[in-house]
């Protein structure tokens, strides 16, 4: 059956195109980035909120608990809501709670930021990727992913270096600051 729905796709090569990949990448690259940089900061963070092992396993765990746990959903939700407004949704959502997790006064409410910083994560990156397949068409699909996983690999192996530099520069809060530009 035929539809008289207008083609919405993009060329991998033109401007535009070029631009879907670069929102897409750097979307779930600030959800891959984050997860990395944290480790880094651990040691300021115990420092600084005056918690052991126990605390900080805390804040690591919740992000990864949400995330892992709620992909699945985050992936399905685009598909029924449409993937560019869960991708803004989650682009919002992770924004807003790295600001909060970055305010944090404590261990236990950096813990929980970071459990809702995971919820806006497990709405980006499964969002991300799908928008590359609904914007580019069949023949420049496999270029468009291909390079979305390559440079989410770039994102991933920075964030433990860019984590150092920003602790080092000021303050282990730097970090989760990072994802609001």
């Amino acid at each position: 059956m035929a539809t008289n729905a207008p083609d919405t796709t993009v060329a991998y090569d033109s401007p535009r195109g070029r631009g879907v990949l670069l929102a897409s990448v750097l979307g779930s690259g600030m959800a891959f980035l984050d997860s990395t940089a944290v480790n880094v900061a651990l040691p300021a963070m115990g420092r600084e909120l005056h918690t052991g092992l126990s605390g900080l396993q805390w804040a690591v765990d919740a992000y990864l608990l949400t995330l892992g746990s709620l992909v699945l959903t985050g992936g399905a939700l685009g598909d029924v809501k449409g993937q560019r407004r869960v991708f803004l949704l989650g682009m919002l959502a992770f924004t807003v709670t790295s600001v909060l997790c970055g305010l944090a006064p404590n261990t236990w409410t950096l813990a929980a930021f970071r459990a809702a910083q995971g919820v806006g994560a497990a709405l980006l990156v499964p969002a991300s990727l799908a928008l590359l397949r609904t914007s580019f068409p069949p023949q420049d699909r496999q270029r468009a992913v291909s390079a979305w996983a390559g440079l989410s690999g770039v994102t991933t192996a920075v964030g433990p270096l860019l984590g150092g530099w920003l602790v080092d520069a000021g303050s282990w809060r730097f970090v989760f600051f990072l994802n609001v530009p």
